[in-house]
């Protein structure tokens, strides 16, 4: 199923971006379906370099799998700007991943953000700022 077809099959009004997670989609994604993701991190410095907008509390969010189609629909209820080393446990929970432990959490996303870094001639240190969110699934394909 197409984005569109899943946004217009779920009645919401407004409107949507649609996305997979950077790595593992389909893992990632499928912890969104099973409610134990509920949060995600991304690099600050890659929404500067873009110039896209921060993600705002009441968007709506297609995630879409490996190949490329509409799995649920996320609305966006939290959005913060941390640095790295200040993310807390409690973020690590929400993302849902590994162990759930903070120390999970670092190793793995340290490894991301500095290749996600790199593809823009940026370095990673423990100060780089994330852009850290958390949401809720609303819809899910039957």
């Amino acid at each position: 199923m197409t984005a569109e077809e899943l946004w217009k099959e779920s009645g919401l009004d407004g409107t949507y971006e649609a996305w997979s997670f950077a790595q593992a989609p389909d893992k990632l994604a499928d912890l969104v379906l099973q409610k134990i993701k509920t949060a995600t991190c991304s690099a600050y410095d890659l929404y500067q370099i873009e110039n896209e907008p921060l993600p705002k509390a009441g968007q709506y969010s297609i995630i879409l799998n490996s190949k490329e189609e509409a799995v649920c629909i996320i609305k966006t209820i939290k959005v913060y700007v941390t640095e790295f080393r200040n993310v807390s446990k409690e973020h690590a929970f929400k993302e849902g991943e590994g162990d759930r432990t903070l120390a999970y959490w670092r190793k793995v996303h340290e490894d991301f953000l500095i290749n996600e870094l790199a593809s823009v001639n940026r370095t990673f240190d423990e100060n780089t700022k994330v852009v850290c969110e958390e949401f809720e699934l609303v819809y899910k394909t039957n």
